[in-house]
């Protein structure tokens, strides 16, 4: 059992490490790509190291599961079709939200994630969103009446348990508070304690550092790497699949009640 124990530490070690590789290697396109030279780069890299030695680490194990808890969300599913968790709760996505979404997709910053692929005009994206099958939408709402963003699942895998999961935060003002957060935290929570789903997989460009690091926090683990996968303004981009279990979630977690 010991043995087990160590081997089970050793593996999800080597996971957190190809992440920070990934990562690494991704945050140096980034700069590579904005024109900052080779010498900027070893500056920038000392600068980091002097950081880490001036400051100390936030969450030591890397994951979230000290600031969330199961415990912490609020289901009302059965009865108002919500779950929350502070500030933030999710519901099925409205027909009345469309428009808004609309205009969120003509941000710049939605071009380098996979939403730049969602139907541009307002028809066919209510058909996307609403009525496509083996896909189900929420809304986020930020004090109980905001519509900040949008939060799903695509691919639902009815048979086998498992979806992707597809999200952003569309207004502008309410970037950078930790909306973000706490609405994935509420769609796992929806996937996985009560769907039951067994399995969340996502795709991310290899450049987007935040989404990649905002979801290894949740316990989501590299599969593999598509390179040269998709196109964007004529560049060739990565992308990384990721994935996250029922059995890790609930074990970093805690387990429901």
């Amino acid at each position: 059992m010991l043995d087990t124990k160590k081997e089970m530490e050793r593996l999800e070690k080597e996971k957190h490490r190809q992440i920070v590789k990934l990562v690494t290697h991704s945050f140096y396109k980034e700069l590579i790509n904005y024109g900052v030279n080779q010498s900027d780069i070893i500056n920038v890299s000392t600068q980091l190291l002097d950081h880490v030695l001036q400051k100390k680490p936030i969450n030591n194990n890397g994951t979230y599961s000290k600031e969330l808890q199961l415990s912490e969300v609020d289901d009302r599913w059965h009865i108002e079709k919500k779950i929350i968790l502070g500030e933030v709760h999710i519901e099925p996505l409205a027909e009345v939200c469309i428009p808004t979404i609309c205009e969120w997709l003509k941000q710049h910053e939605i071009s380098q994630t996979f939403i730049r692929f969602f139907p541009q005009d307002k028809e066919k994206l209510e058909e996307y969103l609403l009525h496509a099958p083996n896909k189900q939408y929420f809304a986020v709402k930020y004090l109980k009446e905001h519509l900040v963003g949008i939060i799903g699942a695509e691919n639902i895998d009815e048979v086998n348990k498992k979806l992707e999961m597809k999200k952003f935060i569309g207004a502008t003002e309410y970037r950078n508070r930790g909306i973000g957060k706490l609405a994935t935290f509420l769609f796992l929570y929806y996937v996985f304690e009560i769907l039951n789903f067994q399995k969340i997989y996502i795709h991310s460009l290899d450049t987007n550092i935040k989404n990649i690091n905002l979801n290894s926090k949740f316990g989501f683990e590299l599969e593999g790497i598509l390179y040269s996968e998709v196109l964007i303004d004529g560049k060739s981009y990565d992308v990384l699949r990721m994935s996250l279990l029922r059995e890790k979630w609930q074990r970093l977690f805690g387990q429901t009640m």
